[in-house]
C-alpha cells in the first residue's frame, strides 16, 4: 500500500511539471555488485520482491495518467562496457524464473510501455532480439503494449523482432 501511496505522490508531482511518462521501474535482478543501475532497480538480488513492488509502483503512477515503462529489458547487469556485453543465460527456465519474474509482474499490472536494454543477450542486442521481444515479452508474457529502445540502444532495424520505437531518433554523431 505504501508503494501505490508513494508512486501517486510522486506521479502527481510529475503532473504538475507537465510529464507523462516515468522512465521506471527499474526491475533487473543485481548479479554484477558494482552495477552501476543497481539502485533503481526495485528487485535487488531478489527477483521476487520485484515483483511484488513493481504492482502497486505501476498502479500509483499510472492511477495519476503517468505512464510507467519497465525497464531494461533484458538483463541489464552493468553499465560498464554496456554496449558490447553479452549476458549470455541460454536457459529458458533460468530466464523465466529469475530474470523475467519482475517484467512478467509488470505486464500483469498493466504497464504502459517496456524498455529494452543497451547489451547483448545471448549474442543479440536486446532491442534486436526477437527471442527476447517478440518471443518471450509479447508472446510468452502476453504483452500488447510498445516497447521503446533505450536512448542510442538500437544498433539495426528491429521493428520485425518486437521493437515499435527508438529512442531518441538518430543516433549522435560518432555512435553507428
Amino acid at each position: 500500500a505504501l508503494v501505490k501511496e508513494w508512486a501517486a505522490a510522486v506521479a502527481k508531482e510529475y503532473r504538475a511539471k507537465g510529464a507523462n511518462t516515468i522512465l521506471g521501474p527499474g526491475l533487473n535482478t543485481h548479479r554484477v555488485a558494482r552495477g552501476g543501475r543497481n539502485a533503481e532497480y526495485l528487485s535487488g538480488e531478489d527477483p521476487w520482491l520485484g515483483a511484488a513492488l513493481v504492482g502497486p509502483y505501476v498502479e500509483g503512477f499510472q492511477s495519476q495518467g503517468v505512464m510507467a515503462v519497465a525497464k531494461h529489458f533484458g538483463l541489464n547487469n552493468q553499465e560498464t562496457d554496456r554496449d558490447d556485453v553479452n549476458a549470455i543465460v541460454p536457459d529458458a527456465r533460468a530466464l523465466s524464473e529469475v530474470y523475467h519474474v519482475p517484467f512478467r509482474a509488470a505486464v500483469d499490472a498493466g504497464v504502459a510501455a517496456f524498455m529494452c536494454s543497451y547489451n547483448l543477450v545471448n549474442g543479440t542486442h536486446a532491442c534486436s532480439s526477437e527471442s527476447l521481444l517478440g518471443s518471450d515479452l509479447k508472446t510468452t508474457m502476453g504483452y500488447g503494449g510498445f516497447v521503446m529502445s533505450d536512448w542510442w540502444a538500437t544498433h539495426d532495424t528491429s521493428a520485425a523482432q518486437g521493437l515499435d520505437m527508438e529512442m531518441p531518433g538518430n543516433a549522435p554523431p560518432g555512435k553507428d
